[in-house]
């Protein structure tokens, strides 16, 4: 027998196939239209007391059941996400009868599955779970190899399943993007981990490279019921269809729990100014600090970030004295601190003030009350069940006292935005922070750059950083415009500006007016053209103004064409500021555009267009 779960309406669907008894075998298929672009994957789990493989029985489907999803975001693609689908629930038996669900749902979109356990033993712990995506012989893929300390590697393309960078490696972390055919694509990742659930990658090997198993941090995870009695897995989500689906969708928030805080209306977003890129222990340095103060107050910004080591704060000052001094420049100051669960000799500090609750809840409070709006709490390590219930402990607690969370060192987002939108932005990124540890960044930032709006900026808030105009420790090799584009093409719900204060201050005035007005929230987003590690031309509306961003990621001169067509009602005249003569200057120019149009951009250049929206 076969069952299949269609929605006409779908971009994108997915099937669970239960074979002929005598062949015994279950898959997940999935089709766009159809044409199937992913077939023979494997699904099922199994637990220290029972097993569901492909062995298991599909005995019943529920009805199909309309999903809705509507809800609004403080930070991400767009302020108003709306996504509609089909949910069916498969029954699963295996040899001794015990049932295991499989939630499927279809998405325009994409698609989306889960696990639940209607009843769990005593002492039951999850051991491994067989879900498998098996991916088209030589398809193009965007992955980065699995990173537990921080998922901060590079996206570089092959069609092998062998990592060009390191070969030995096979763990991949999310999300990890694939060219299915000429026309799709599908991104895999997975979204709300709740309490008591552990986070997890994808695992090929050499004998089949182009088969993705899900791994687990853990072989032994106790399994705990949910409120409704039940054990549930995370979502597994497929992002399916063109480039433009995968880069507009919100489909990891769509499936994660709604918004858990009854208050958002302190929760404010913008941009802020950043010590560490250009001094590494800048945050020892009172009068360093009071400078970075000064240039948010000076650009209008409405944030600080105050970083690690200001426990050791000297020259002139203490961490009360900056905090003093922002609010009389009308700045808010949001200050770091070593998350002390990934601990190395030298670890900045502070450390070891968050880990216990009561020392967390008292932290907390002392910091909102001498006027901190936010922490940045940095060093995790891996994606265990404790560390993740480490990461709710965080953001609940700080939404107590009204307290905005970047994680950093830390794991990819998973949909926790919509659920605490107090958590603004996670790193998870290999970005500008780079140019301050290594060389590598250089030569391969507009490749990497490139290549980040579609795949990891795709799954949620990213603090790359951007905007950097002079030099860290090591070069940058792209050009002004490309560094300027960045600052719209990457979505952070609170962008940190890390460059030097006079760096900003000597930019022409029209690109100064620009980083004073920039928005680091959006009301909608489109991607205008591009292709990973090639190019990109992204679109964000906010209000009455449509930013649009376009960069090369090649090292050759590039004429990138993009159209209009996709802005609503986006005037034809306006801002262009794109590269000039030389790396380090600007072309800026009142142009009008017409539906059809192309920029001319230099080895690793970019552009910035702004556009008003007619009335």
């Amino acid at each position: 027998m076969s069952y299949r779960l269609h929605l006409l309406t779908s971009v994108a669907s997915i099937f669970l196939l239960s074979a002929p008894a005598f062949a015994q075998k279950n898959k997940l298929e999935i089709k766009v239209g159809s044409h199937c672009v992913m077939q023979q994957s494997d699904f099922g789990l199994s637990t220290n007391q029972r097993t569901w493989n492909a062995n298991a029985r599909v005995v019943a489907v529920s009805k199909k059941q309309k999903i809705t999803e509507d809800y609004t975001m403080l930070i991400g693609k767009r302020s108003h996400c709306h996504n509609e689908g089909v949910e069916q629930t498969f029954s699963l038996v295996n040899a001794q009868n015990d049932t295991l669900l499989v939630v499927l749902r279809n998405y325009k979109d994409g698609a989306a599955f889960r696990y639940v356990l209607p009843q769990i033993r005593k002492d039951e712990e999850l051991m491994q779970e067989f879900t498998a995506y098996r991916l088209p012989l030589g398809a193009n893929r965007w992955m980065q190899e699995y990173d537990r300390q921080g998922y901060e590697h590079f996206f570089p393309l092959n069609n092998t399943g062998i990592s060009p960078e390191s070969a030995r490696i096979n763990q991949w972390g999310y999300p990890a993007l694939a060219q299915m055919d000429s026309n799709n694509y599908m991104l895999i990742s997975e979204s709300d981990i709740v309490r008591n659930q552990c986070g997890s990658w994808i695992s090929n090997s050499m004998q089949n490279l182009n088969k993705y198993t899900i791994t687990l941090p853990e072989d032994h995870l106790r399994l705990t019921p949910q409120a409704d009695g039940t054990w549930k897995s995370p979502w597994r989500v497929l992002i399916i269809g063109s480039l433009n689906t995968v880069v507009e969708s919100t489909l990891i928030t769509d499936v994660a729990t709604p918004c858990q805080l009854e208050d958002t209306s302190w929760i404010k977003t913008g941009l802020s100014s950043w010590i560490y890129w250009a001094y590494n222990h800048g945050s020892q340095d009172y009068k360093i600090l009071c400078e970075y103060v000064d240039l948010a107050a000076n650009m209008g910004w409405p944030y600080t970030l105050i970083d690690a080591e200001w426990d050791v704060m000297g020259n002139g000052g203490n961490l009360e004295d900056v905090i003093n001094y922002a609010k009389q420049k009308g700045v808010r100051p949001m200050i770091w601190y070593n998350s002390t669960t990934n601990w190395i000799d030298g670890a900045p500090t502070p450390q070891y003030r968050l880990n216990k609750p009561k020392d967390r809840e008292n932290e907390y409070k002392t910091i909102a009350n001498m006027g901190v709006t936010g922490v940045k709490i940095d060093f995790f390590a891996g994606d265990k069940a404790e560390t993740n219930n480490y990461y709710l402990d965080l953001m609940q607690d700080a939404a107590k006292y009204h307290l905005l969370v970047n994680f950093h060192g830390a794991t990819v987002p998973r949909g926790w935005s919509r659920t605490y939108p107090n958590l603004i932005s996670m790193e998870a990124v290999y970005g500008a922070e780079w140019y301050n540890n290594r060389n590598v960044l250089t030569t391969k930032a507009a490749c990497h750059n490139a290549t980040l709006p579609f795949t990891r900026n795709v799954i949620g808030p990213m603090d790359y950083t951007p905007g950097t105009f002079t030099d860290s420790q090591h070069p940058h090799i792209t050009t002004h415009a490309h560094e300027l584009a960045l600052t719209i093409l990457f979505e952070s719900g609170i962008q940190h500006m890390p460059d030097r204060p006079s760096a900003y201050y000597n930019l022409p005035e029209v690109v100064k007016d620009l980083l004073k007005t920039l928005p680091s929230t959006w009301d909608d987003t489109k991607l205008l053209a591009g292709y990973p590690g090639k190019n990109v031309v992204l679109a964000r509306q906010k209000g009455d103004v449509w930013y649009i961003a376009g960069i090369n990621g090649t090292d050759e001169e590039m004429d990138i064409a993009f159209n209009l067509k996709s802005l609503r009602n986006a005037a034809k005249k306006g801002i262009l500021i794109m590269d000039g003569a030389q790396q380090t200057s600007f072309d800026i120019k009142n142009y009008t555009f017409s539906k059809q149009n192309s920029i001319h951009c230099m080895p690793r250049g970019g552009f910035v267009i702004e556009l008003k929206v007619k009335n």
